[in-house]
């Protein structure tokens, strides 16, 4: 057998501490009965085996302006190397275990401070605007980073159509909640659904998109199937996957790893490398499928586009 020593192993590949220690405290409380009846109840329920249509192919894509030109990350690291935390905590989980999610049928709530709220049908939404594709770098938190070609279409799209009242200050994003299709969620590795948001003038911003698709294929489960928030000048936690609900609200939310870890996650969290993660710093970062590092850029190298946004704010408090 071959064990790593502490000094192989990549700070990007080590849990979270809190979430460990979570999950320390859930195992002591499984090995009690009552915990068997649960993991069996859950065994009961598992996803029925039901034939779903298959999800469309995606057509008639258009490449977009808002483009890196970069060398893009193979599909195969970008859809095994994941976070999604509903699947599991390891990189490779999602890949392993969101077989699961069911993504046919599939529906969007927008609602909230709103004039026209509406469910949409992710089939409708497909054919709400011409599909992007988007080559967009994208930065996690743990200081690796990725150059994905995304498909999608922007966030404005959806908030024009709803037209938001006055009151709305802030776009609050959540997950489909469902321990059957989503394993995690049967324990407390996180606080579920997972949500997060965004503020106004960030929702509306043109690089803000909601991807469908990547590499030009329908999006994977393990990518956050089958619509996803992409941020790009944030840190990739801010990207929830597999949305069903989209609320506007007068109130900053109250998002998942701002629960999580207040000390460490913003609600902001821009892309700030001069702004180091407790843990780690964020001065740099390895590209995936690269050995050496990098710089990281301010705004993840959208400061042009999105600096404007936080005019006269202490980014180093507003993280």
């Amino acid at each position: 057998m071959l064990i790593k020593k502490t000094s192989d192993i990549k700070s990007s590949e080590i849990t979270d501490e809190k979430l460990y220690h979570k999950r320390r405290q859930f195992m002591v409380g499984a090995a009690t009965a009552a915990t068997g009846a649960l993991l069996a109840a859950c065994k009961k329920s598992a996803p029925p085996n039901v034939a779903t249509a298959p999800p469309p192919k995606l057509e008639g894509i258009v490449k977009s302006s808002f483009t890196v030109d970069e060398p893009q990350t193979s599909l195969k690291d970008i859809t095994s190397y994941n976070n999604f935390y509903e699947f599991g905590t390891d990189k490779s989980d999602p890949a392993a275990n969101a077989h699961t999610l069911i993504t046919r049928p599939w529906t969007v709530a927008v609602e909230g401070e709103v004039m026209k709220p509406k469910t949409f049908d992710i089939d409708e939404l497909l054919r709400l605007a011409p599909l992007e594709e988007r080559v967009y770098r994208f930065r996690c938190v743990e200081a690796w980073s990725m150059v994905i070609p995304w498909i999608g279409f922007p966030l404005n799209e959806i908030i024009k159509r709803v037209e938001p009242t006055s009151k709305a200050k802030f776009v609050q994003f959540t997950t489909l909640l469902d321990p059957r299709q989503m394993p995690e969620q049967r324990y407390g590795t996180l606080e579920w659904p997972y949500v997060e948001g965004l503020r106004m003038d960030e929702a509306m911003h043109p690089l803000a998109i909601l991807a469908v698709g990547l590499y030009g294929q329908v999006l994977p489960n393990q990518n956050g199937a089958p619509i996803r928030l992409v941020v790009p000048w944030k840190y990739g936690f801010k990207s929830i996957k597999s949305v069903v609900k989209i609320q506007f609200v007068e109130t900053q939310p109250r998002t998942t790893w701002n629960l999580m870890g207040p000390d460490e996650y913003g609600f902001y969290s821009n892309v700030n490398p001069e702004v180091n993660h407790p843990r780690w710093s964020q001065g740099s970062e390895r590209r995936i499928g690269e050995f050496k590092r990098r710089t990281t850029l301010p705004f993840n190298g959208y400061a042009d586009q999105v600096a404007s946004l936080y005019s006269g704010m202490d980014l180093r408090k507003e993280y």
